[in-house]
């Protein structure tokens, strides 16, 4: 059920004159009923102003604005250090109303509005302690329409701080936040984590594993998140002593949207750089002095072996040397080097040590692929069983295309990027051509590392950049790599899409990836990149090979980007003659 009933929004200037002019107003110009919604009924407020080029902002809700905005500006030396930014840098206070509005749904509109804004480039920081997100109410049915009319007001006034909601939901700090209202399954392992945690801390235990498993687009990354700023959150909320917490993945991409995160939240500020790669955190905290408690999220890129920079022997046990409690989120179907992969026994010690504890979850839900089972049962069919049935004629408003050339392919995918709803559209590829980031640019053949089949060809990944000015480099410095303009003109690898979502995934299966008898089959042979197919020291001395399952992680990896829908090109005849039938048959 929607509701045709437009919110009230006044903007006015974030101090004591203001709001009193504000009062004025209202008893003068508004009819009685505005007057009851803004002075009787439950209210939210945005507070936000500018210290350089970047907002900061306050939200809350109240059930007396007046009284609520007076104890703002009366307070504020026994206060938040933000109370003191509003008076000092010229802020204004939006002031929203509605005549649904009661307790419950003026705190979920609170927490969407925390959520949007935390993922708005232009905001620096959100100085709330936590969200509240709400589970079943009255009317929770209006809650949707009458934030998206909110929403849709508040970017009339101002579309820097307000930007539209396609673009929002596109960003990976969105994707990544702790501000989701989260699963039953996802409250629960978060509730249990906590507790596990305060637990630990409060006897002096140490070297605690958490387990959590689950395969890509379970929810494994915004349970993650929640747990770890939730954490922070409760040991302030209850006057805890300070809380060592840390953040660490060993992924580029996914660093930088933490980094952000835990800017905007205000944790940098408070506890410093608590997020991290994993050798960093182990070259600089010790087993006598561990920290509290240990995050790591895509746990199966941790290394399992040294190299130049890490010294080590298996990145995990050195983390967990190293922490009270250490959490992990892990997904073995996604390691993707053999310096990463796990011997069976030496990762079931791990997982074996979370389960005697009770400390082992599964998250199984898949929450990416907006889809019918059909859809899941095919990609797992083709991925896991390595066969390829008929598309499935039940989709579920997923869409799901096969190309007979690349060209076609990427002309449909640039079509859906060109709509807004569609624009995180990109085209990603395995990676089965030649590419190297340490060979300067002189010394190439090319200008750029490509794609290439055929006549058609595509730079890969970051390559362009190289043409963008200082100005365009400074803008996209804090975007992920397909949320980036110029990137659909490039193809994506798994190390730049692993672990983030796309609307459409034009995904190019290279020559490593073939179909023979009735199979699909992974050939290392057609590889370009040694990590996925050099030999593995096991731990008994033996060496040992393990491209093609790695090269079917990277597949799978793949084929899970796409949250509306997959575009498939085949480099194989027979590979792209197969997908061509299932398709007819459908």
């Amino acid at each position: 059920m929607g509701t045709d009933i437009k919110p009230i929004v006044h903007k006015i200037s974030d101090d004591l004159e203001g709001l009193i002019e504000f009062q004025n107003n209202l008893s003068k110009d508004a009819s009685e009923k505005e007057q009851s919604i803004i002075l009787q009924f439950p209210t939210v407020y945005i507070h936000h102003w500018k210290e350089t080029e970047d907002y900061e902002v306050y939200i809350g809700e109240t059930n007396n604005v007046v009284q609520r905005t007076r104890q703002h500006y009366e307070h504020r030396n026994h206060d938040s250090k933000w109370q003191h930014k509003l008076m000092k840098y010229n802020a204004d206070l939006y002031i929203i109303g509605h005549e649904h509005f009661n307790k419950s749904l003026t705190l979920d509109i609170e927490n969407r509005l925390m959520l949007y804004m935390m993922s708005v480039n232009r905001v620096k920081q959100i100085h709330n302690l936590r969200g509240n997100p709400q589970s079943k109410y009255y009317p929770d049915s209006e809650a949707d329409d009458i934030f998206r009319m909110i929403w849709s007001r508040l970017r009339r006034d101002n579309k820097d701080l307000f930007p539209s909601e396609s673009a929002i939901k596109d960003s990976a700090v969105f994707k990544a936040s702790p501000l989701h209202k989260l699963t039953s399954d996802q409250e629960n392992i978060r509730s249990i984590i906590i507790q596990r945690v305060f637990k630990a801390l409060n006897t002096g235990k140490k070297n605690q594993i958490i387990f959590i498993e689950g395969e890509a687009g379970t929810g494994k990354t915004v349970l993650n998140s929640s747990t770890f700023y939730e954490l922070f959150a409760k040991a302030e909320e209850e006057n805890k002593q300070p809380i060592s917490c840390y953040m660490m993945v060993n992924h580029d991409e996914q660093i930088t949207v933490y980094a952000q995160i835990a800017q905007k939240l205000g944790l940098t500020e408070r506890y410093g750089e608590i997020v991290c790669k994993p050798t960093s955190f182990i070259n600089h905290h010790s087993k006598e002095n561990p920290v509290d408690v240990a995050f790591i999220d895509e746990a199966h890129l941790l290394l399992t072996q040294g190299k130049q920079s890490y010294q080590g022997e298996n990145q995990l046990q050195d983390i967990v040397d190293r922490a009270r409690v250490t959490v992990v989120m892990f997904d073995e179907n996604q390691i993707l080097t053999t310096e990463q992969y796990w011997e069976a026994q030496i990762l079931n010690r791990f997982k074996d040590k979370a389960k005697i504890t009770n400390n082992y979850f599964e998250l199984k839900d898949q929450l990416r692929i907006k889809a019918s089972k059909n859809v899941i049962e095919w990609i797992d069919g083709f991925t896991k069983e390595l066969n390829i049935s008929a598309l499935p004629a039940d989709l579920g408003g997923y869409e799901i295309r096969i190309f007979d050339e690349p060209e076609k392919l990427e002309s449909a995918l640039k079509q859906k990027a060109s709509n807004e709803k569609h624009r995180l559209s990109r085209m990603i590829a395995t990676y089965d051509w030649d590419y190297n980031n340490k060979v300067a640019l002189a010394s190439r053949l090319s200008k750029y590392w490509e794609v290439k089949i055929g006549q058609w060809h595509k730079p890969w990944n970051r390559e362009l950049e190289q043409e963008l000015s200082k100005k365009e480099k400074r803008a996209i410095k804090s975007m992920s790599w397909a949320e980036q303009p110029h990137t659909i003109d490039e193809v994506g690898s798994t190390f730049t899409i692993q672990g983030f979502d796309l609307n459409y995934a034009g995904v190019i299966l290279g020559p490593s990836v073939k179909y023979r008898n009735g199979k699909v089959i992974f050939d290392p042979s057609a590889k370009n990149y040694k990590k996925m197919i050099q030999n593995r020291t096991l731990s008994d001395g033996t060496k040992k090979q393990f491209g093609e399952t790695l090269i079917q992680h990277e597949v799978r990896v793949l084929m899970t980007r796409g949250v509306e829908g997959l575009y498939l090109y085949a480099y194989d005849q027979e590979l792209r003659e197969a997908l061509l039938a299932a398709s007819q048959r459908s």
